[in-house]
């Protein structure tokens, strides 16, 4: 056994080898801090390497080994050195093709193209865990942009048709304004009144943009109070019956017991007018409306409005709530007197409003038309 003041002499000899070394590898990784991965990865492995044969070497002179020995430990540790820089430097190259295939990944990110994880090859744990955070990073800016192109294309066709519904009316009172103005109108009076039905008629669709900027922009200001459900649907009847019984329709509505959500009567009052308008416009002569109300016995109050338009094609279902959105040639609406014009807010409207109250709407179709359903929370269980 090696006696122990030789064991600290060889341990002294090699760390102050190691050290030196060491202090020399850190030195080129300071000056070479710009450099390659690869030329990195292997100022490391030959700052190991060279630790360890300079130890060899020193102890193997300073324990007076005999020439043919010294010979034979340094060939070993010289080979064995280089072979393993060869290593590291295949190593080396494969970690760096696996941080260029990351590179450009990260490029194409950028560049707005879609990544696949099957595209980041093999590597380490933490490479490839980054790949795959690039892949979902990429799917969902993917959908992101899906969704704001589509959200784009809708703006840009909500603006068309708003356009094309204001240049209607305006056109209109520009030319009873000219026939007024140069003495032309038979009956004034008869002007007189169709100038004003298009004025309420633009201030209605005006309405109808305020309204929803505020819902889109979160600004909808909500004065939330016990309402009963029964008397908002009795007075929306009560005020468009004589828009129903003028195209012969019949609003029939029923309730069961007390029927009390917690809400703003306004915009609660809104979204059954909206409702309801709805179903007029679509019904044929001679049909029926049905509004009932009813608990569904899970602390949430169910309003219906069921009508005879037709349906709507299953296509459009998942549609019929986006701004903008118009009815198909199944459901095409005549203009009512003192209704909006069409501009596909109605419905909007509806849902954005609903949903500020913790509520729900659905559509479907039904035998001869469609049925939507609003799921709004009774005041017992926001009580509770």
């Amino acid at each position: 056994m090696l006696p122990l003041p030789d064991l600290m002499i060889v341990t002294a000899i090699a760390l102050a080898c190691a050290v030196c070394v060491g202090a020399a590898g850190l030195l080129a990784l300071r000056v070479l801090r710009r450099a390659s991965m690869l030329v990195q990865v292997l100022v490391v492995v030959v700052s190991a390497i060279a630790s360890v044969v300079v130890g060899i070497i020193a102890v193997a002179q300073a324990m007076y080994v005999s020439s043919h020995d010294l010979t034979v430990v340094m060939w070993i540790t010289g080979v064995s050195a280089v072979v393993s820089v060869g290593v590291a430097l295949l190593l080396g190259r494969a970690f760096t093709r696996n941080s260029a295939r990351l590179r450009s990944m990260a490029r194409a990110l950028g560049d707005g193209e879609r990544i696949e994880l099957a595209e980041s090859g093999s590597g380490g744990a933490e490479l490839a865990g980054l790949a795959e955070e690039l892949a979902t990073t990429s799917r969902r800016l993917a959908e992101a942009r899906e969704e704001v192109a589509t959200l784009d294309a809708s703006r840009r066709e909500l603006v068309a048709w708003i356009a094309h519904d204001l240049r209607t009316p305006l056109a209109g009172l520009r030319a009873m304004a000219e026939a007024l103005e140069d003495g032309l109108a038979s009956d004034p009076q008869r002007f007189h009144r169709q100038m004003r039905s298009q004025v309420d008629h633009l201030s209605a669709m005006v309405d109808d943009l305020f309204e929803l900027s505020k819902i889109q922009s979160g600004t909808l200001s909500l004065s939330m109070e016990p309402v009963s459900l029964y008397d908002l649907v009795s007075d929306a009847v009560a005020e468009l019956g004589a828009v129903a019984e003028a195209r012969s329709i019949r609003l029939r509505e029923a309730s069961s017991g007390e029927l009390t959500v917690v809400g703003d009567p306004r915009e609660l009052a809104r979204v059954i007018g909206n409702l309801l308008i709805n179903a007029i416009q679509h019904s044929p002569e001679g049909s029926e409306i049905s509004v009932t109300a009813r608990h569904d016995g899970d602390g949430h109050v169910v309003l219906t409005v069921e009508d005879s338009g037709g349906g709507i094609p299953e296509n459009d279902l998942s549609k019929i709530f986006q701004a903008g959105w118009r009815a198909t040639s199944a459901r095409t609406p005549g203009q009512l007197e003192g209704s909006s014009a069409g501009a596909g807010l109605g419905l909007a409207i509806v849902q954005g409003i609903v949903e500020a109250h913790f509520g729900q709407i659905t559509v479907q179709n039904v035998p001869g038309g469609c049925r939507f359903d609003v799921r709004l929370p009774s005041h017992t269980s926001v009580a509770a």
